[in-house]
């Protein structure tokens, strides 16, 4: 049977709107926070992300490390930070004990700007940063997190603007409580399939079988043995995974839309094992 092939279609109207409403958002801020998913750590970054953030320092903050083996992610980590000459840190929302860390980085970055700031004359104010990143990497968990300890709003700044909220995290640094959404601006189909799978695209914009097809791919060249254990099946192929789930339709039909959405469940919620997509770039 021919294989379906799988192409996500991206809604170009949107991005410049997108992106003015970011960099507005980044004129009020000294560095910021930018999260990618550690499942897909190139697949899930932008690749002008210089050229939208301009001479913004950020933190990059490799999300959802609990979903994904050690060892391999450091390579990623080290890659990453020689690459965009930034810190690079690993986290997940449910952990809490790497949150003294990010607040000491983030405030550590906003340090040239403010001294310039007090270089003209004005008194020394808390950093102020924000978190950027593309749909669905974990923003607003990020956000959480922060201000988990504190929930003390201060509201809008005079002279900055009317709308945007701020949290104090602590007195050296403040939070803009908004996420900055990096827009989509692609059209590499192999990223797509890589943000799908992890549902960082709407599910409007895919069929789930054919989705769960290109990742058992994906998975069966990277991870075979691993995946064919979780399942109990000797080919990684929707057919088998159902017969071997016995989800059965139409007499002895094997439930290929069922198992579809459990599969892309069973890697999203690292069920499966705990594995990263990308591949390596040395």
């Amino acid at each position: 049977m021919k294989k379906d092939k799988l192409h996500i279609h991206w809604y170009p109207g949107h991005i410049a709107k997108a992106e003015k409403k970011l960099k507005e958002q980044l004129s009020l801020v000294d560095a910021v926070i930018e999260v990618i998913d550690a499942r897909i750590p190139f697949s899930s970054s932008y690749d002008n992300i210089t050229g939208l953030l301009g001479e913004k320092p950020r933190l990059i903050l490799l999300n959802k490390a609990d979903l994904v083996n050690t060892d391999e992610l450091k390579i990623f980590v080290k890659t990453i930070e020689e690459k965009s000459c930034f810190p690079v840190l690993k986290s997940d929302a449910k952990n809490s004990k790497d949150l003294n860390i990010i607040v000491k980085k983030v405030v550590e970055l906003s340090e040239p700007r403010i001294q310039a700031i007090m270089k003209k004359g004005l008194l020394r104010r808390p950093a102020r940063v924000m978190v950027v990143g593309m749909p669905n990497v974990g923003k607003s968990s990020i956000i959480n997190k922060l201000t988990r300890s504190s929930k003390t709003k201060i509201g809008a700044k005079a002279g900055v603007t009317r709308q945007q909220q701020w949290v104090r995290i602590n007195p050296q640094l403040e939070l803009l409580d908004t996420p900055g959404i990096i827009p989509m601006k692609q059209e590499d189909q192999a990223r797509a399939k890589r943000l799908a799978f992890v549902n960082a695209v709407s599910e409007n914009a895919y069929s789930n079988e054919i989705v769960a097809k290109e990742l058992l791919d994906i998975l069966d060249k990277k991870y075979s043995q691993t995946v064919k254990d979780f399942y109990k099946v000797d080919n990684l192929s929707l057919e088998d995974i159902a017969k071997s789930r016995n989800w059965i339709v139409s007499g002895s039909s094997p439930d290929i839309e069922r198992t579809s959405v459990y599969v892309l469940r069973d890697f999203r919620e690292g069920k499966i094992g705990k594995f990263i997509l990308d591949d390596f770039e040395g």
